[in-house]
């Protein structure tokens, strides 16, 4: 059973969901920046893809067992886009500029069904033969204009459709239940309690 587990990431948004999620495993959760481990590039067209390049670069630069997350916004009226250039759809890694540009974009389009996904991967060494890998997906739609204070990234303009509320009018709790980052570490729960070495 994993003992420690390094987590691929500086956001600070992710690490304190993917902290509260992994809780009940007893698994101490480091974040990268302790080891001044530095961001690994994410030239891949696939959230997969870069999940698995973020994972193997956190576990070779540490020698521990490594969680990456990549996940995104994804829009039908987009084809999919800005998916895996969710964080710098605006140019710059910037949550207000990002959404700006979101909804500028948006405005020539009648369909503003979305959805967040996320594809976690971990790996027990840096070329772990095979890597553990979760996805998850939380159906919504965009809005017209920012609601609520809680979250990161898009989540004042995510509506969750079966709340009626935004991702940031929803209290942690409960958006660790309906998210695409809560659905995929409960299925990456599930795999890590199934591991034989």
């Amino acid at each position: 059973m994993l003992k420690q587990l390094v987590i691929a990431s500086g956001n600070q948004g992710k690490l304190a969901e993917i902290q509260a999620l992994l809780q009940p495993l007893n698994i101490e959760v480091l974040p990268q920046s302790a080891f001044n481990v530095t961001e690994a590039s994410e030239p891949h067209c696939t959230f997969i893809e870069n999940a698995l390049a973020k994972a193997r670069h956190a576990s070779l630069a540490t020698g521990l067992p490594a969680l990456a997350d990549d996940s995104g916004l994804c829009l039908e009226a987009l084809q999919g886009a800005p998916g895996v250039h969710s964080a710098y759809f605006s140019g710059v890694k910037d949550d207000a500029k990002n959404n700006a540009h979101l909804l500028n974009t948006l405005k020539q389009h009648e369909n503003r069904f979305a959805h967040y996904y996320c594809c976690l991967v971990l790996v027990r060494k840096h070329d772990d033969p095979q890597p553990l890998i979760a996805e998850g997906i939380w159906k919504g739609s965009i809005l017209k204009k920012a609601r609520g204070d809680n979250g990161f990234g898009y989540d004042p303009l995510f509506l969750d459709a079966i709340t009626g509320q935004s991702a940031a009018e929803l209290t942690p709790e409960l958006k660790n239940k309906l998210s695409h980052r809560g659905h995929a570490l409960r299925k990456m729960l599930q795999l890590i309690q199934h591991l034989t070495y």
